[in-house]
């Protein structure tokens, strides 16, 4: 399984860089403002797709208010197959939340080949299923 990497600088034309936002698109720290300093995301924009990145919200209340933008990004993934996306652990820096509480957020993004989850949200999902088991 692939991973995101710790620190993305390139991105080849058809990967994404998926990173946490607040609605306003106020893009001034994290890995917001490497999406909007190297990867195109725009100022004002607080969600969606824009250039090589693609924007969710985590700056506006809880766990319940992310997680449909997170479903509307798995949606997309889904139907944008030829591409590759690369979540950021969104909500985990500024936003204040914890991977335990982001990443089964992801869990229907865990089986696309098309997206990448950083390792310690697939730890969480894998250890998650196991124990369901």
């Amino acid at each position: 399984m692939e991973y995101t990497p710790e620190h993305i600088t390139h991105l080849e034309p058809d990967d994404v860089f998926v990173f946490g936002s607040n609605l306003a698109g106020q893009h001034a720290g994290g890995a917001a403002r490497t999406a909007y300093e190297h990867f195109g995301a725009i100022w004002g924009q607080g969600v969606g797709i824009q250039g090589q990145s693609y924007a969710i919200p985590t700056m506006q209340g809880g766990v319940d208010t992310i997680k449909p933008y997170v479903d509307e990004f798995i949606a997309l993934a889904r139907e944008w197959d030829q591409n590759t996306f690369y979540v950021t652990r969104i909500g985990c820096g500024i936003a204040g939340f914890t991977d335990q509480q982001i990443a089964p957020l992801f869990a229907d993004a865990l089986d696309l080949y098309n997206v990448r989850l950083p390792k310690s949200f697939v730890d969480i999902l894998t250890k998650n299923s196991k124990n369901a088991l």
